[in-house]
């Protein structure tokens, strides 16, 4: 009846334990790691948020634009931390993966629409 039975089972070989092969670790930095530290401006309205997107181009600095223009508890500088994959709402995880690393002083960020409103985030650091 073939090899149905045996000693090995382990689905790859016996290589599922342990730190992760060249080729898995490959395919988490091609999708821009497991996490990310994030900072956002939340608004309810667009208007608002299109105020703040100017704000960030006359080049302001995006934890003051944050303080002035986010409608939720980020307001301190519109840090949320380090956030992991699957913890982020699809659009907003998905830009925030996609972009690069920056700074408050100098941001490149991305605004996302998302069922609690207008995003603007950049992103500090990945991991």
């Amino acid at each position: 009846m073939g090899k149905k039975g045996g000693g090995n089972k382990g689905g790859s070989g016996g290589k599922s334990k342990g730190a992760p092969s060249g080729d898995a670790q490959q395919q988490k930095e091609k999708k821009g790691g497991t996490a990310v530290k994030v900072r956002h401006i939340l608004c309810e309205k667009q208007s608002k948020s299109l105020e703040a997107l100017a704000a960030l181009q006359n080049g302001e600095k995006f934890n003051e634009v944050a303080s002035k223009f986010s409608e939720d508890k980020a307001r301190s500088g519109g840090d949320l931390g380090w956030m992991t994959r699957g913890s982020m709402v699809g659009p907003f995880q998905d830009a925030a993966f996609a972009l690069q690393k920056s700074t408050v002083a100098n941001p490149i960020y991305q605004q996302v629409k998302t069922k609690f409103g207008y995003h603007i985030l950049m992103v500090e650091d990945k991991k």
